[in-house]
């Protein structure tokens, strides 16, 4: 009898704290405000930012009145982008820089000259790469896992390092890390083992320095979405068409926008919580079998032809 009075206790404790948490996510979903982000400062960074998410967090935080400096290892998207941004908001001011962080050749004196003299507020680190189909850690070659640790791991670092002494000085900054659901909602990413590692490097990395910046007035951040509808989701995942749970790139950055500077870690799409809340109460067991099954099965499908 004991036994089954603890037990019910506990499964009564678990239920009210996932209780809770839905309860909390749905005020913050409706009643919070977001913040004004101008406030941080008058320069936003955004890495990857000439595609899917980083070019959508570019146009938005134009749109609320941030100057860019955008990073991209492509300098004919980089003019491109910055000339749609400058026709649509001619009073925002844009940098650009050509960095490629997966060459390893981009260091400290490169990115602090891409910050040099600017009132950086806000960075998105959105940079990031993944496998170009699902593989076995045997099969996963060099440059392959390389890149990866460059793009995902190194290059977060480098920005992070070289924005946030401006931040400390000046007394407030906003730090908004993309991270994965791959390595948060899940509890494996088998097949996509490295990249999921990376990915929980950003997680802890961005958890880690909310509780040491937090006194001098920095904001960091985690933002774990699921699939969004972007040219890697479309080649890895082969997502063709965005949907209720696969927003575009532009809803997503409508929803993360208003969540960047409360939590260290959020999923800001409302779907995306959603589906992280439900995978939660699963047994890892069957999280374990449903994800290798579905990353087997597309090692035998092929996308089709655009």
């Amino acid at each position: 009898m004991t036994w089954i009075i603890l037990v019910s206790c506990i499964g009564f404790v678990c239920l009210l704290k996932n209780l809770t948490s839905l309860v909390r996510w749905i005020l913050n979903l409706l009643l919070r405000p977001a913040k004004d982000l101008t406030s941080y400062g008058s320069w936003a960074l955004v890495t990857g930012s000439t595609d899917g998410i980083g070019k959508a967090f570019a146009f938005k935080l134009a749109a609320l009145g941030l100057n860019l400096v955008l990073l991209s290892r492509n300098s004919a998207k980089l003019k491109t982008v910055s000339a749609q941004i400058q026709a649509s908001f001619p009073h925002i001011k844009i940098k650009v820089f050509e960095l490629d962080f997966s060459s390893g050749d981009v260091g400290p004196a490169q990115l602090k000259e891409a910050v040099k003299g600017l009132d950086i507020g806000v960075l998105i680190n959105n940079v990031g790469v993944t496998y170009p189909r699902p593989m076995y850690f045997h099969e996963v070659d060099d440059q392959v896992w390389m890149n990866l640790v460059r793009v995902n791991l190194q290059g977060t670092t480098h920005v992070t390092r070289a924005v946030i002494a401006g931040m400390i000085h000046r007394g407030r900054g906003a730090i908004l890390n993309i991270g994965s659901g791959a390595s948060v909602v899940v509890p494996s990413h088998p097949l996509y083992a490295i990249y999921a590692a990376t990915k929980a490097y950003v997680d802890q990395l961005s958890r880690s320095l909310y509780v040491e910046y937090k006194h001098y007035g920095i904001d960091i951040q985690c933002q774990v979405p699921l699939y969004v509808s972007t040219r890697m989701a479309s080649e890895v995942a082969y997502v063709e068409k965005s949907t209720i749970f696969i927003p575009t790139a532009e809803r997503y950055v409508e929803a993360a926008v208003k969540w960047i500077g409360y939590e260290s870690r959020c999923s800001p799409y409302w779907a995306h919580s959603l589906q992280w809340f439900f995978a939660s109460m699963l047994p890892h067991s069957l999280l374990h079998s449903w994800r290798l099954s579905v990353a087997i099965t597309r090692t035998q499908k092929k996308p089709t032809s655009p």
